[in-house]
């Protein structure tokens, strides 16, 4: 089954008075952590709720152990959800400014959460809307209480012991969204070491866009996957960063390409390398 689907700027405008829609902006920098919501406040999309991804989307880093964007406790991502009005039937569409990282990354928990149908992406985020010429407003929006019950499904997961474990085996499609000087080694601007898990391909998750930021025709990233899996089952691969989030770029891709959903590293590169037995690979 596709999980993925996409909006456009045109499309979202059209159902903006939807009672039903819930609309989330995910906007954020790794670079500066209080970007999104200041960027938010200075204006989004009318009837926007912000989803940050350090306070909303993760839990607290635990020093030497975790990597630097854990998973959320699910019952207060619940909880969070439900404050932005989500309910079982609602259809929810996820934005950030262009790209779909952290957007990618909130459709992914929502699909761990168990709610699979009615969310979108929308294709080009916020640079799109501005390029159409659609309204943006710094009105604050509304809490609506949501009723949405969900439960974490962790075989949509796999946790390092696991990958540790299948290093090695020829049938692991193991895939790297970062790009390509990063997972070489040459360059680690976050990371306290450089390189990548040992048998993983770089799959820059900058790849699954076009040159005008939008998703890449579902054809053109079928290919783009299937030069990957190599003729290994698509539910076998395990996608990876450097910290859990623009993997779910990657996933979001091939499931938009009609592929089966792979298993996600959570922890990803950052916390792989807080034990210093993992190996680790450079270069190619």
């Amino acid at each position: 089954m596709t999980h993925a689907r996409l909006l456009t700027p045109e499309q979202l405008a059209a159902r903006l008075d939807d009672p039903n829609l819930v609309l989330l902006d995910c906007r954020f920098s790794l670079d500066d952590p209080a970007y999104g919501a200041r960027s938010y406040q200075e204006n989004h999309i009318p009837g926007a709720h912000y989803a940050d991804l350090n306070q909303d989307l993760s839990s607290p880093v635990v020093p030497g152990v975790t990597g630097r964007h854990p998973l959320p406790d699910p019952q207060q991502l619940l909880e969070r959800l439900r404050g932005w009005g989500l309910k079982a039937e609602s259809e929810v569409v996820l934005y950030d400014d262009g790209p779909g990282a952290f957007a990618a990354r909130a459709w992914w928990l929502l699909l761990w959460l168990g709610k699979s149908e009615g969310v979108y992406l929308l294709d080009g985020g916020l640079g799109a809307w501005r390029a159409a010429g659609l309204s943006l407003t710094t009105a604050e929006t509304p809490q609506r209480l949501g009723d949405f019950q969900g439960e974490p499904d962790d075989s949509l997961l796999i946790d390092a012991r696991q990958l540790r474990a299948r290093l090695g085996e020829p049938d692991l499609p193991l895939i790297d969204a970062r790009g390509l000087p990063r997972f070489r080694g040459e360059v680690e601007p976050i990371d306290p070491v450089a390189g990548h898990i040992p048998g993983a391909q770089c799959a820059a998750f900058t790849d699954n866009l076009g040159s005008d930021g939008r998703f890449l025709r579902p054809e053109h990233l079928h290919q783009r996957f299937a030069s990957l899996l190599r003729g290994r089952p698509a539910e076998d691969l395990v996608a990876y960063c450097g910290s859990g989030v623009t993997a779910c770029h990657n996933l979001f891709a091939m499931s938009l390409a009609g592929y089966p959903l792979g298993r996600l590293y959570a922890g990803s590169w950052s916390e792989w390398i807080t034990d210093a037995e993992r190996p680790v690979a450079t270069g190619d």
